[in-house]
């Protein structure tokens, strides 16, 4: 059940970060893109450029803040989905990798967000 948890709570977070993104004038065109080195958990655009975006999601600090599970082979591993995905797709605009990091508060049923612009080189 717990991982039955971790799931949801996962996708309840990609949905709030991926309003939030359009919140902030993104356009979200695709979610859980999996390739064989990992899956893109958001993909946005605007009109010249391409946002892949990391989201991760707590309901406490308890294991450390949502961000900071995102380690360098992390890192890596989704500069290789993002890699397949632009080959496949002929990307030839701009684009960069982000973090959304979500912190959900149960008592008041609020939600925070961190956005990290830029964290892989393209």
């Amino acid at each position: 059940m717990r991982e039955d948890y971790k799931i949801r709570l996962g996708q309840y977070g990609e949905t709030l970060a991926a309003r939030f993104l359009e919140r902030h004038g993104w356009r979200v065109t695709s979610r859980n893109f999996h390739t064989r080195f990992g899956e893109i958990d958001l993909i946005a655009e605007k009109p010249d450029e391409i946002l892949f975006c990391e989201v991760k999601t707590r309901t406490s600090d308890d294991y450390g803040y949502p961000e900071t599970a995102v380690d360098y082979f992390k890192v890596r591993r989704l500069m290789k989905a993002i890699g397949f995905y632009s080959q496949a797709r002929r990307i030839n605009k701009f684009w960069r990798l982000d973090i959304v990091s979500v912190e959900i508060n149960r008592e008041n049923k609020t939600a925070k967000f961190n956005w990290f612009k830029n964290i892989g080189e393209n």
